[in-house]
């Protein structure tokens, strides 16, 4: 058992990861130069939550990240190399080698190694890459005032639905909102919201979460997909259609949603206060609520990880003694 630190300055890159099959320190893990994601960012990847809850350390909807790579792997023709519950027994895994009690997994598959040329080469193993860093604790006075964002053009290609390495459109949004003072730039694509740089985005009036639909334009979020759920429970209605970038102006609340950034009210938008008159620049009572009942939704997520890792260990000691 790793004993659980809270020392997030302690050398992070001394983590153990799994690279291709085996356990290594992070500092020590190499991959070929002519690998097709060094090469071409020819790769599909996935971060997930880990935080520590009543005791509890565990994922936030681990099937549902796994069934989202399924989905990126599928679309870009790359063998998924392991199954579902290898994969969560692989998560659990790198979780429990490493001592911090709030962590992001890193899950990258890319294509493997081989002569550069842009088609698909054959006969090459893919190459599978398991990390975790430390996860700070999202800072209060964010969840308490909300952040800043600003707007850009969505310039990026017609495939924001893979969750590909290739991200340099995203690493150009995020910093032009560093650039411009801002924790996050709202994409806008034909005079509609697409998503953040690296958070999904809905706008909330008269009580009504609307978000834009799933398509080639934006990434199928899990967090947001979880917000809608959680909502749908407690009788809050969400409205999944195009978003104009018009209601961004008007809306009561805009909501921003991320695995690493969980949820976060967006109190100013291109330097103007968020929201009506009364409650503009500050979080609004949905955000609030939908707050309280997000990290309900963690602790009823971990205590169904332990029970569903539980019986897992138990089949897994079983399979051994028998083979």
């Amino acid at each position: 058992m790793v004993e659980l630190r809270n020392d997030l300055a302690s050398d992070w890159q001394q983590a153990t990861c799994y690279l291709n099959g085996e356990w290594t320190a992070l500092a020590d893990a190499k991959v070929s130069v002519l690998d097709r994601g060094f090469i071409f960012g020819d790769g599909v990847y996935e971060v997930i939550a880990v935080d520590t809850v009543d005791s509890i350390r565990a994922p936030f909807r681990a099937h549902a990240h796994f069934a989202r790579l399924q989905r990126s792997l599928d679309a870009v023709r790359i063998d998924n190399p392991l199954v579902v519950e290898q994969w969560l027994d692989l998560t659990a895994e790198v979780i429990e080698r490493n001592p911090w009690p709030r962590q992001l997994v890193y899950v990258q598959i890319t294509r493997g190694a081989a002569k550069r040329d842009h088609p698909f080469p054959a006969g090459v193993a893919p190459t599978v890459f398991v990390s975790t860093t430390p996860w700070p604790s999202i800072p209060s006075e964010q969840i308490e005032q909300g952040v800043a964002a600003v707007t850009h053009a969505d310039e990026r290609w017609l495939h924001c639905d893979i969750k590909s390495t290739s991200l340099l459109g995203n690493v150009l949004m995020k910093q032009y909102a560093v650039d411009n003072g801002a924790s996050e730039t709202v994409m806008l694509r034909d005079g509609f919201l697409t998503e953040g740089s690296s958070t999904n985005v809905s706008v909330i009036k008269n009580g009504v979460i609307s978000t834009p639909p799933k398509s080639v334009q934006l990434l199928p979020g899990i967090t947001v997909d979880g917000i809608a759920h959680i909502a749908q429970q407690h009788g809050v209605n969400v409205d999944v259609r195009p978003v104009a970038a018009s209601e961004l102006k008007t809306a009561d609340e805009i909501w921003l949603c991320s695995s690493g950034r969980e949820l976060l009210a967006i109190a100013s938008l291109d330097g103007t206060a968020v929201g009506p008159e009364a409650i503009a620049g500050k979080p609004g009572p949905m955000y609030r609520k939908m707050h309280q009942w997000f990290q309900q939704a963690k602790r009823e997520d971990a205590r169904d990880w332990v029970s569903q890792r539980g019986a897992r260990s138990i089949e897994t000691r079983a399979s051994k003694r028998v083979a």
